[in-house]
């Protein structure tokens, strides 16, 4: 299922800042973060602290914003696990509950993918997710994501244990795969 409105991913400007700050960091103990790797601490920042590492967030290639409607509902980001062997793992947040279950995660990784492709001479992008969040696992596998790993009972949440779950994506099965283009495109390679 693909979302009803078009979603569109876009760096992060000066003036985006606070409506980030209040959707990521206004709430102690947001819903979002119920679902977001909910075994890991949620710290909060206050929007004094947020605003000092605006050079850290204003037009970064690692972190974009995803908007609906020109409205931000979430983040799209990546950071690497191993840089010199052009390993990444890339991560989605979808703050507002309206927005879940509807295609906008599926869209915006999509977008994120196929920007991250044409980008840089990756092999593979990939994320981690764990076994409680369903709907990060369906994201992948609409993508034509491959489970490389789960992690048996490893993550610890609400006196429960889940499995911490591996997706990826190699280049070729991006290449090929017609969710990522319509069939007038050639998949860009910074590899060619």
């Amino acid at each position: 299922m693909m979302a009803d409105k078009p979603v569109r991913i876009r760096q992060l400007e000066e003036a985006d800042l606070e409506t980030v700050w209040k959707l990521a960091y206004g709430e102690k103990s947001p819903e979002w973060k119920k679902w977001d790797a909910p075994y890991f601490e949620h710290k909060q920042v206050t929007l004094q602290d947020y605003l000092a590492k605006k050079d850290e967030l204003v037009k970064q290639d690692d972190q974009w914003l995803i908007e609906v409607a020109e409205s931000i509902i979430g983040t799209v980001s990546y950071y690497w696990e191993h840089k010199p062997s052009l390993w990444l793992e890339m991560g989605i947040v979808i703050y507002l509950p309206q927005y879940w279950s509807g295609g906008y995660g599926t869209e915006a990784m999509r977008l994120w993918i196929n920007h991250l492709f044409t980008t840089m001479p990756l092999v593979r992008v990939g994320y981690t997710t764990w076994s409680g969040n369903n709907r990060m696992v369906k994201v992948g596998e609409k993508l034509g994501m491959t489970m490389e790993a789960r992690l048996r009972k490893c993550r610890y949440y609400n006196g429960k244990f889940y499995d911490s779950i591996r997706m990826g994506l190699l280049r070729e099965e991006w290449e090929k795969n017609e969710i990522f283009f319509d069939e007038k495109e050639k998949a860009p390679s910074p590899l060619d």
